[in-house]
């Protein structure tokens, strides 16, 4: 490079930081100002005691100021730690923002992003899929006024919330706009429709592909199908995030399969929700993370997140065969309905199979299985109870209670499986690419949400990060789980001017306190909201308040790295 080329792009640069030296935050009026805060950045690095301005919806200064700052809000945080918005990224949301946009389960947590968007999407939709999505409405009741995913985003912004909101694109979404809920590859035609349909998506904002291969349809989906639809999110810079196609007796293999998909796509990868689920695969995770440790070290860009909790929450069709499952759920109802039929599930549900995964004997008994949300007013008394429980109510055997309550409920049946070993959990939260997920709405303890009981994890799941495993068991430090929970998804995700606390950053700012954050939701009394975060800000405005929701609803669609500003 000649001297001339070195003056050329060097000098400019000079004279910018030589003028941002000379501004004087006197000379500038700030809409808030966080005065003596603990600063951690999200970066992983120690803090630093010092105050941070916001103008608008930016953070427009990090340094020391003084009292005398021209500002419309000053606010004294002595001795409470400041941190960027923290990242949620599995979020069910998708329905309970639509009801509610206060957020407040999660705002109450210090979260400013949802992720939606594990395996199924509330877009692309076809004319069928609006009118079954209607249908299925359980408590929640919406009109389906979007057909795209990105315009459901957008709706969701228009009509007011307070969190940011992101999605990834349902691979099972992808399927059943072309080829409906049949078992079978798709045609020439068909994927390149899956394919077409993605990549609008991506170019509207999507974060990429995601993939649930233990729920029909999308376990219909065979690998060369996910890697030809990963291909296309890559080409945008998109993600591949799965919940893998076993999280139990096949785990190892389908990590592989994971893997291999990354591979082939060029494409970063991440795992949901990892773990060994049932007593007999505990002790697979070490070879699960050796496996995800090997793939980084060769250069594959892959990921995992989490939820903090030893059991899951999904439905009864995780313990029933997908084949009965097929073409939706009316079909699987009405196959339920027959005698003959319900007999051959009960024995595939009662014994081990490689060929499917069945939550319903990884939890070792139906005393491990918790059912929580009903659709029909008539069954909501058996909310709380475990599937033991109501099987001795009906004098039936599990197997068949759960397709009872199937049939008889028109839904899958929310239910939590106790799965998990508190050791791996432990030893999961400390991988330095971890990051975490509620897996769960986002939702307040009151009106229609009182309907159905939940698990805990929606209230308290990245509380219990600080208060448990920070705090009180100090398996991590306080900077590296703010890092897990800000700029590591951001960068994940490609997310621009996220995650980090820095001039020029969108102002997704939270403020707590760390001897005082905790997780108070149980399994016995899920409604329960978190303690010990002060003041939250989204986009720049005040969302909580002395640890008091201000009602407003300052939530934007944050746009994935394919998208073209259409």
């Amino acid at each position: 490079m000649t001297h001339r080329q070195i003056s050329t792009f060097t000098y400019p640069i000079l004279f910018l930081l030589f003028l941002s030296a000379c501004i004087n935050p006197k000379d500038t009026k700030y809409d808030v100002i966080l005065l003596n805060g603990l600063l951690y950045d999200g970066n992983g690095k120690n803090p630093v005691l010092t105050d941070i301005a916001i103008k608008a919806d930016t953070i427009a200064f990090i340094g020391n100021l003084t009292t005398e700052i021209n500002t419309q809000q000053m606010i004294d945080v002595k001795g409470k730690i400041v941190a960027p918005g923290f990242i949620n990224m599995l979020s069910w949301a998708n329905e309970s923002l639509i009801e509610d946009g206060h957020s407040l389960s999660d705002i109450k947590q210090g979260i400013t992003l949802e992720v939606m968007g594990e395996g199924e999407s509330m877009g692309p939709l076809n004319d069928s899929m609006k009118v079954e999505q209607k249908r299925n409405q359980s408590d929640i009741k919406y009109n389906i006024t979007w057909t795209k995913l990105s315009e459901y985003l957008n709706f969701l912004e228009k009509r007011g919330i307070s969190t940011n909101v992101a999605s990834f694109v349902g691979a099972a979404t992808l399927r059943i706009n072309e080829i409906g809920y049949a078992n079978r590859p798709p045609k020439t035609t068909e994927l390149e429709g899956m394919k077409n349909l993605l990549k609008q998506e991506m170019e509207a904002g999507a974060m990429g592909l995601a993939s649930a291969l233990i729920y029909a349809p999308g376990s219909y989906a065979e690998t060369k199908e996910l890697i030809e639809l990963s291909k296309v999110a890559s080409a945008y810079g998109g993600t591949y995030i799965s919940h893998l196609r076993s999280e139990g007796n096949q785990l190892e293999k389908s990590v592989d399969e994971f893997l291999t998909i990354c591979k082939e796509a060029n494409i970063h990868g991440e795992i949901y929700h990892l773990k060994a689920a049932g007593k007999t695969n505990w002790q697979k995770i070490d070879k699960v993370i050796h496996k995800i440790d090997s793939a980084r070290a060769s250069g594959l860009n892959v990921s995992t997140n989490m939820y903090t909790y030893v059991a899951a929450a999904t439905g009864l069709d995780a313990c029933m065969p997908p084949w009965v499952q097929e073409g939706g759920l009316q079909e699987w109802r009405r196959r339920l309905s027959l005698y003959s039929i319900r007999q051959e599930v009960r024995n595939q549900m009662m014994n081990q199979s490689d060929d499917w995964e069945n939550l319903g004997l990884a939890a070792g008994s139906p005393e491990n299985i918790l059912l929580v949300g009903f659709k029909q007013d008539s069954l909501k008394k058996y909310t709380g109870k475990t599937l033991a429980e109501v099987a001795r109510i009906k004098k039936k055997s599990w197997a068949e209670t759960a397709m009872y309550l199937v049939l008889y409920d028109d839904s899958r049946v929310s239910t939590i499986y106790f799965l998990m070993s508190e050791d791996n959990l432990r030893k999961q939260i400390t991988l330095p690419y971890m990051s975490f997920g509620s897996d769960a709405a986002s939702l307040a303890p009151e009106g229609v949400f009182l309907k159905s009981s939940n698990h805990p994890r929606a209230y308290g799941n990245f509380s219990r990060i600080f208060a448990k495993y920070v705090r009180d068991e100090k398996i991590l430090t306080l900077q590296e789980a703010i890092r897990k929970l800000t700029s590591l998804p951001a960068d994940n995700l490609k997310i621009q001017k996220r995650g980090r606390l820095k001039i020029g950053n969108y102002a997704d700012i939270v403020v707590f306190d760390a001897d005082k954050i905790q997780d108070n939701a149980t399994f016995e009394k899920p409604h329960q909201l978190s303690t010990g975060m002060i003041h939250v800000f989204v986009n720049g405005k005040q969302v909580l308040q002395n640890g008091e929701h201000t009602g407003i609803k300052s939530g934007k669609f944050v746009k994935g790295p394919g998208w073209k500003g259409l």
